[in-house]
């Protein structure tokens, strides 16, 4: 079952990609606590790392904001 936070990153993501359809976010439990899995098309993986990883960091500081994590 999903989860907030999980809905959270699949909006964002399918917002940014070309193939929204083929977008899946997975929660795993890690030695360092939740870890999101986010599986997009070959084709749309640029668009989610951006570039130097800017896009990833900016979507993983809006999970963390939205998690309530500092």
């Amino acid at each position: 079952m999903a989860t907030p936070i999980d809905d959270v990153i699949e909006h964002l993501v399918a917002g940014i990609v070309e193939h929204p359809d083929d977008v899946d976010v997975r929660a795993k439990q890690g030695r360092r606590g939740e870890l999101f899995e986010v599986r997009v098309h070959p084709e749309d993986l640029g668009k989610v790392i951006g570039r130097q990883g800017r896009t990833a960091t900016a979507i993983r500081k809006v999970v963390n904001a939205v998690a309530g994590k500092g």
